[in-house]
């Protein structure tokens, strides 16, 4: 059987053969032939049509010749880099206090914790670095923890993005920087020879630009219909071995014990009365006042507002039993994030619904970001920003505002899991590394050009974007090294206050 190796350098080589013919486009300039990555109008048009797609592709060729490939290997040092504590400690602004030690010793515990939590960093050096020109609707935290399992209305389990606090609109190349960036740290931190790690990071750029050219010629339909079922025989269009669907198959088992039913008894405890309550877990899980539970359950009341009017009726069945405040993830520590606990036709028919503030994105500093009204409300973008780039959704997903900060609802685990590919090795770590690069192309291409997209990347030719992208990532895992390091001293030195135990 020949392995996963030969088989994705097999599908490289394949596109490799197919070169892009060279032709003029029209004597129009190629940023006036790609496609804009969001069409927010007042009507849609459907009189006018767009240029065809190989002459789309032509044109992001043709943006090649100002913004080479060889221009992305290159991570310059920038004499007015800001210090990135400072910026760390900029993005705690308006945090809850109490909780900043926590966020902080999470994201001491390891070099790619602390890449996790620093997006602020890595957007500010981003934004310095060379712009294909070509834009999309990004993820904006595309690193590898933020690709996971997670079921569909249909309770079939799939794999695909799943985080969009800092969505926005930008650079295409961005959201990938930030996905090898992600396998350089995590497989360094484990130990992973150098070598191997760079094929991981190459073969993530490979999963990119092969699903690219593939997605290019296609009906925008058919784009959006795409979805990966991780039990399929084949992911992110690689065929898995056996290691690689023992990974998979053990991810999807512990999802499916993820349900609301499994939740309850997990975070809840009776009451005396029968009903239930959540299990105080501090500082995870805590109680709220009377006047916040209030609060909580009014912003939910006009989230439902936010749901297509079928769904408001599934909502209707449902009545808030309790709300608790809960502590999640590494960057997102210290914004406030309430679960409530609802229950509909018995007692035993309950649901949890994440209750999150969004705040501004990372790089927004840098980027134009989203159209009004999105722009307008962080809730808001961020269920906008899911809705375009998660091939299945979650039906209840939406916003609201509580005590004027906005938020956005989405349901509490239910059949979500995770891929540990930080712990992975051999044809596994490949396998994965091509299906997270794939999916994020599969993302890029619901609200942006995937010709020009396609054109840009290229493959094929030696140097190309998968060794630039390798040289960039190194070097990045290397500075990500340095501001950890920087970040630990400061602790020890006092400037920043770490919570005694980051598991909590």
């Amino acid at each position: 059987m020949r392995s996963v190796r030969r088989d994705i350098m097999d599908q490289v080589r394949s596109d490799d053969t197919r070169h892009d013919p060279v032709g003029p486009t029209s004597g129009a300039p190629a940023e006036d032939i790609v496609l804009a990555p969001l069409a927010d109008f007042p009507r849609i048009d459907l009189r006018a049509g767009v240029e065809p797609w190989d002459k789309r592709r032509q044109a992001g060729k043709a943006l090649r010749a100002e913004v080479p490939h060889a221009e992305h290997a290159i991570l310059r040092p920038e004499p007015d880099r800001p210090d990135p504590v400072g910026l760390i400690e900029a993005a705690h602004e308006g945090r809850q206090a109490h909780l900043i030690p926590l966020r902080v010793a999470r994201m001491a515990t390891s070099p790619f914790a602390f890449l996790r939590g620093a997006a602020h960093v890595m957007a500010w050096d981003l934004s310095r670095g060379p712009r294909s020109g070509i834009d999309v609707v990004m993820n904006g935290d595309a690193h590898i923890d933020n690709f996971g399992l997670f079921g569909t209305p249909q309770q079939d389990i799939v794999l695909d993005l799943n985080d969009f606090d800092e969505v926005t609109v930008g650079p295409w190349e961005w959201d990938l920087k930030r996905l090898c960036a992600g396998i350089a740290v995590a497989t360094g931190e484990a130990g992973t020879p150098p070598d191997s790690a760079r094929t991981a990071v190459m073969t993530a750029v490979s999963g990119y630009q092969h699903t690219m050219r593939r997605l290019a010629p296609q009906g925008s339909l058919d784009v959006w219909y795409q979805t990966t079922r991780a039990d399929a025989e084949h992911l992110g269009g690689i065929r898995m071995n056996a290691e690689a669907r023992s990974v998979v198959r053990r991810a999807v088992d512990k999802a499916r014990r993820k349900n609301n039913r499994s939740l309850l008894a997990q975070v809840a405890e009776r009451r005396i009365d029968g009903g239930w309550r959540f299990r105080t877990d501090p500082p995870i899980l805590t109680p709220v006042d009377d006047a916040t539970r209030q609060s909580i359950v009014t912003g939910l009341e006009r989230y439902a507002e936010t749901l297509p009017r079928e769904r408001r009726f599934m909502l209707d069945r449902y009545q808030v039993i309790d709300v608790a405040h809960r502590v999640v993830g590494v960057g997102s520590v210290g914004t406030r994030a309430y679960v409530a606990l609802l229950c509909g036709n018995s007692d035993q028919d309950a649901l949890f619904l994440q209750v999150k503030e969004a705040v501004r994105p990372a790089h927004a500093p840098y980027l134009p970001g989203m159209p009004e009204p999105y722009a307008g409300h962080e809730g808001e973008r961020v269920i906008y920003g899911q809705r375009l780039l998660q091939a299945v959704g979650d039906p209840l997903l939406g916003w609201t505002s509580i005590e004027g900060r906005p938020y956005y609802v989405r349901q509490m685990k239910n059949l979500k899991g995770a891929i540990p590919l930080s712990e992975m090795s051999g044809p596994p770590l490949l396998t994965f590394s091509y299906a997270y690069g794939a999916l994020l192309a599969r993302a890029h291409a619901r609200t942006g050009d995937a010709a020009a997209i396609a054109g840009y990347c290229g493959g094929g030719k030696s140097p190309d974007l998968r060794e630039a992208l390798a040289d960039w990532a190194a070097a990045y895992a290397a500075r990500n090294a340095e501001d950890f390091g920087l970040f630990r001293d400061a602790i020890a030195s006092g400037r920043l206050e770490a919570a005694d135990d980051p598991c909590l």
